[in-house]
């Protein structure tokens, strides 16, 4: 335990410190026990590439499974390229960024390439991130309107994350920022039950109470004859 019989404190604003890197996993555990005895302080740790903050991800979480460790994925695009970020790729940033907006994280780990992308404002995600849950009232086209207007795509079978579908008293939506998605079940216009489901089999998984709906996209796209006030927070410009 020589690694963290001495930790330092962290520096206040606009100091830094120097710390020789331990090696093997020993760095991991270093910065598990730094965000720990620094909490609720959160600690944000620039890496040198994805693998390595994927890495420490994991070691960490192994070393202190009470400790709430974030990882902010990358693009895995280059930025002139004509391809999209996988979906999945998108949700879990998203669910990453909502985490951190609320404080709720006590060690976040951030590539160097991926620090340097701009993100769209704190207020865009807080403004189109809504609640359901079950006994709610539910009006199924203003939900459909509103889920369009977050940049969801209505389809026929929900498979990926930012897909919806109306059928009837059955809505499936899968919402960025989760594992499975889920199926709202309308007893008139009342929630009576809301559930995950398997996008194979397309059979139920296990109940829930509630369910986050995040936008489509944490990122906002300004098009050409658009000013920035009318960009500004508006779901149809996410890329």
């Amino acid at each position: 335990m020589g690694v963290v019989s001495a930790l330092p404190e962290l520096p206040a604003a606009g100091q830094r410190f120097e710390y020789a890197r331990p090696g093997t996993s020993a760095d991991a555990l270093f910065l598990a026990e730094l965000a720990r005895t620094h909490a609720p302080r959160p600690v944000a740790v620039f890496t040198q590439d994805p693998q390595d903050a994927q890495r420490l991800a994991e070691e960490c979480a192994w070393f202190a499974p009470a400790l709430r460790v974030m990882q902010l994925p990358d693009w895995e695009t280059l930025p002139y390229d004509q391809l999209s970020p996988h979906q999945d790729l998108v949700s879990e940033r998203l669910a990453s960024l909502y985490a951190v907006s609320r404080g709720e994280f006590d060690l976040l780990l951030v590539p160097a390439a991926t620090a340097l992308y701009r993100l769209g404002p704190p207020a865009y995600l807080a403004a189109h991130t809504f609640f359901l849950k079950r006994g709610d009232r539910l009006d199924a086209e203003k939900l459909r309107a509103q889920l369009a207007l977050a940049g969801y795509s209505h389809v026929t079978q929900v498979v990926s994350p930012g897909e919806f579908s109306v059928r009837g008293g059955l809505i499936d939506l899968f919402p960025m920022g989760t594992a499975l998605p889920l199926r709202i079940d309308l007893f008139d216009d009342e929630i009576e039950t809301l559930r995950t489901f398997d996008v194979d089999t397309q059979r139920t998984v296990y109940p829930v109470d509630d369910i986050r709906l995040l936008p489509y996209s944490p990122r906002i796209r300004r098009t050409r004859n658009a000013s920035p006030r009318s960009a500004h927070g508006s779901p149809r410009r996410c890329a």
